[in-house]
């Protein structure tokens, strides 16, 4: 009877919590057990861990095998078990020596030849190990991700051999080439000067952008709503270090994986209007990052909103104030970031062309009101600016503006209001509530006149009221002002154009 245990990580949201490999080797019938609340993957391994053995010229045990992965409530899933367990075989056997195991935790997924193939969700674990004083071993075609993380020693090996080398210290294993630090790749190849006429709604882009609050461009086809939400993220600071590996922790666990060249770069998903509730918030039997998770601290653009099915939009209602999503199974829980940036684009009627001069638009009102009423009313207030996009004249399209200001001139005035905020607040303003938002959007006479004179005559809700304070306060930092007087509430209302015509 012979027993070895080692360290891995199994996947639980973007935490990765501790697993204990336990491989236990006794005499009786061949017989390889693996327990401890393993998935179909995970009872895979058994079959992928014995040819990969064998391949690799090792002795397989003739007598009967059992591995249990501590602790046994937790859900495994995944071929990462796929080396510990190998390695735990081999060093309850005595083919490895164990000295070194203590100090190690294992990742990897084997071939039948013995090859590692690379694993998804490794970031979150490189994440979890900082702090612990352990070397991780896994592929090493997650060396690159793995790398991103300061202060953890990483390890990659191509073959089971080269890690059986290395625990016997017959060879070194490859540690990641470097860091990819350069932050000049958030940069967007799309400039803001491409963009012809449309002031108005270049103006509100960088309100947007200053402040981090919701946008939802109306207009009749082809009139820029795409162009501008698109150049959104060019006119964002680039992500701090932490940011930027949250983003990638969760990119890591999507089907799609992580790749190193939108490090530091800001996310912009773009799903289409099909999409369903689960591929949007996440969801699944094993629950997994939907878009609004990609999309972490970046931007999600929903283009044709009214298209987009009603149940799926409604989801979004939570995470939009919260920033968080949880998802909740019968037989587990998992909880992703979701502080993203809402832009949304949609057509003023059914047809698209409601208040377009050529009169082509044939929609009755109650049509009109039919289509836009596919958007609930929670939903709208929960997006701070309702702007319109009007169709731009055909001299404005054929002359380029030589006083168009491109992306990187914004997003200095950008930087310097976010910097405002951060020192004054710790946070941007679109995430102040409570106590913190009565003391950072205090107003002047005029102003609360002002915005009384709104609250009544547009009937606008609670939340409403506290959009607007939101927005007057980007809009007060922007112009370098210390309190917010009555032409940044004026701005901040004429910003909401759906309650001036709700209102009408």
């Amino acid at each position: 009877m012979a027993l070895a245990t080692v360290l891995s990580r199994a996947a639980a949201g973007l935490g990765a919590p501790q697993v204990f490999v336990e491989a236990h080797l006794s005499n009786g019938l061949p017989k390889f057990s693996i327990v401890g609340l393993p998935e179909a993957a995970v009872k895979e391994s058994r079959d992928r861990v014995r040819a990969a053995l064998l391949s690799a010229h090792f002795d397989y045990p003739p007598g009967r095998i059992t591995v249990n992965l501590a602790p046994a409530d937790l859900p495994k899933e995944g071929g990462r078990f796929d080396l510990p367990i190998a390695i735990g075989i081999l060093a309850a056997s005595g083919q490895i020596p164990t000295g070194r195991l203590a100090d190690l935790e294992f990742l990897g997924e084997l071939a039948l030849d013995g090859a590692l193939r690379e694993i998804r969700g490794a970031l979150p674990v490189v994440v979890a190990l900082r702090g612990e004083g352990r070397r991780l071993v896994l592929p090493h075609g997650n060396l690159g991700e793995a790398g991103l993380v300061r202060g953890v020693d990483v390890l990659g090996a191509e073959h089971l051999l080269e890690v059986a080398a290395f625990l016997r210290g017959e060879a070194e294993l490859a540690a990641p080439a470097g860091r990819c630090d350069a932050a000049a790749s958030d940069v967007s190849s799309v400039d803001l000067a491409d963009v012809r006429g449309q002031q108005y709604a270049k103006r509100a882009l960088e309100v947007a952008a200053a402040g981090g609050h919701g946008l939802l461009l109306i207009g009749p086809p082809g009139t820029g709503k795409t162009m501008l939400a698109m150049r959104l993220p060019g006119l964002l600071p680039p992500m701090c270090e932490d940011e930027a590996l949250v983003s990638a922790a969760v990119h890591s666990l999507s089907q799609s994986g992580f790749s190193l060249r939108h490090w530091r770069r800001r996310p912009f998903r773009t799903p289409h209007h099909s999409t369903s509730a689960a591929a949007l918030v996440g969801g699944g039997s094993r629950p997994r990052p939907g878009e609004i998770s990609l999309a972490h601290h970046g931007v999600l653009f929903l283009d044709e909103l009214p298209e987009f099915s009603r149940h799926v939009l409604e989801a979004l209602r939570e995470p939009l104030e919260s920033g968080t999503i949880t998802l909740s199974r019968a037989a587990r829980q998992a909880e992703y970031p979701a502080r993203f940036q809402l832009v949304a684009a949609m057509n003023p009627c059914q047809c698209g062309w409601l208040g377009d001069q050529s009169g082509r638009c044939r929609c009755t009102s109650e049509q009109v009101q039919r289509y836009r009423n596919r958007i609930s009313g929670p939903l709208l207030e929960r997006i701070d600016m309702h702007v319109e996009v009007p169709a731009v004249p055909k001299p404005v399209l054929r002359k380029p503006d030589p006083t168009a200001e491109t992306s990187a001139t914004v997003r200095a005035r950008v930087v310097a209001a976010r910097e405002r905020q951060l020192g004054r607040q710790g946070a941007l303003n679109n995430v102040l509530q409570g106590r913190a938002l009565e003391q950072r959007c205090r107003l002047d006479e005029p102003g609360h006149a002002l915005l009384d004179t709104a609250m009544e005559r547009l009937q606008l809700s609670a939340r409403s009221y506290h959009r607007i304070l939101r927005l007057a306060r980007t809009i007060a930092d922007m112009a370098v002002c210390e309190s917010i007087e009555a032409p940044h509430i004026a701005e901040a209302v004429q910003l909401r154009c759906l309650d001036r015509q709700s209102a009408a």
